[in-house]
């Protein structure tokens, strides 16, 4: 819907209408305030309308982990690598690139993974309530997630992090590669192994993010699409934000406009660390074979997902700015990868092709709280590839922030000032 400016102004402004920013409108309606979201284009059409689907506690490790930096070298040259860094100059890249190296040690990989999967842990867990709640139907099932190995050395040298993720809480087991096939039928031969993350889940992340928007307009949220936003100011009061729809007055405003909220920061004289994540997918109708849970083809980094509406495979991480550019090499990785696994690794019907950028922040834990040096904004960002999956627990902490509220877990390690 379109909305007139008020010029009473809104009690909470939030730029941005993805899963983030729905989440937390909803959260916030449900604590008494009111709320309009702007968005620049329709409500969830950016990173998590073709994702995968996948809530992910499993996910608990980041990015920035020891080694990443040595794979990125090494596949930089190498198109369809699951995780390429485009050469190019951007400074802004290499800036956040030097920062991100940085963290990738053991201490920081394991403080990121403890403030990852708390968050993970709290959204998994209130994910069917919510769902239920708000009346989404979204395909939601509690199928777990499995790891398919088809190297021996990758298969053992999982037991690192298995041992740091079973220490968090999550639930993992292993599987030697001959019992794991008598189980799936959709594979081929050559599986050494597979590790499965049984408290795991999967949705249909289009239909979740329509139902996001129905939902929180059910609630009394005022939508605006097709409403972008052109600058930011605070008043002692509260903020204005000037649109191409015109200017709207707020008393909070809340940020949460993903890979791009760099850009718009910028003009706040904030400094955000993320940057945009290309992810791809490919989604078809159902083969007739497929596999019975979601899986992650490991040596490719290729996410498998079924459900009873359809079949994708999509994953991969390419930093090359914001390109629009769909890439065919990329999008073709994604069925030969599945090949190597699958019988049947494509539907008999292809329905979309898909790119979306990922907000990944320096340190791979999303970046939630109050703007340093700002009493009225508000920051939601930073998720990478885990929107999704931590979107409910995103959304209830960032109307407890604002509400002023005790949180329900420490907000600490995803506060924006934590970055100097």
């Amino acid at each position: 819907m379109n909305a007139t400016p008020s010029n009473i102004g809104d009690d909470v402004l939030i730029v941005g209408g993805g899963v983030i920013g729905l989440a937390s409108g909803i959260a916030l309606l449900q604590a008494g305030r009111g709320v309009r979201v702007l968005e620049a284009g329709s409500a969830g059409c950016g990173s998590s309308h073709g994702n995968c689907g996948t809530i992910t506690p499993s996910h608990a490790a980041p990015l920035a982990a020891p080694g990443t930096i040595a794979k990125a070298l090494r596949w930089m040259l190498t198109p369809d690598a699951p995780f390429r860094v485009s050469p190019r100059l951007d400074p802004a890249l290499w800036r956040w690139m030097a920062g991100f190296a940085m963290r990738c040690n053991r201490r920081d990989w394991l403080h990121a993974m403890r403030a990852r999967s708390t968050i993970l842990e709290a959204s998994r867990a209130a994910f069917p309530d919510w769902l239920a709640t708000l009346g989404i139907d979204c395909e939601f099932e509690a199928s777990g997630v499995d790891y398919v190995y088809r190297d021996r050395a990758d298969f053992e040298a999982f037991e690192d992090e298995a041992q740091q993720l079973r220490a968090l809480g999550v639930a993992v087991e292993r599987i030697e590669g001959d019992a794991y096939l008598r189980q799936e039928p959709a594979l081929r031969e050559g599986v050494v192994g597979a590790i499965r993350f049984p408290g795991d889940a999967r949705l249909r992340p289009d239909r979740y993010v329509a139902g996001l928007a129905r939902a929180f307009r059910a609630l009394g949220g005022e939508l605006v699409e097709h409403c972008e936003v052109l600058g930011v100011e605070e008043t002692g009061d509260g903020v204005v934000v000037q649109t191409g729809q015109g200017t709207f007055n707020g008393r909070d405003l809340l940020l949460a406009t993903g890979a791009w909220s760099p850009l718009l920061a910028r003009s706040l004289r904030l400094r955000v660390p993320v940057q945009p994540g290309k992810g791809y997918s490919i989604t078809y109708s159902r083969p007739s074979i497929v596999p019975r849970n979601p899986m992650v083809l490991h040596e490719r980094s290729v996410c498998v997902t079924v459900w009873d509406s359809g079949f994708r495979l999509g994953s991969t991480m390419e930093f090359s700015g914001y390109d629009r550019s769909l890439n065919r090499v990329r999008l073709d990785a994604l069925e030969r990868s599945a090949r190597e696994y699958l019988h049947e690794p494509v539907g008999p019907v292809r329905e979309e092709e898909w790119f979306g950028w990922r907000p990944v922040s320096i340190d791979d834990v999303p970046i939630l709280g109050p703007a340093p040096g700002y009493r009225h904004l508000w920051l939601a960002t930073g998720h990478g590839m885990l929107g999704v999956s931590m979107s409910v627990a995103t959304g209830q902490l960032m109307s407890d922030l604002i509400c002023g509220r005790a949180p329900r877990f420490d907000p600490a390690p995803y506060a924006p000032a934590r970055f100097p």
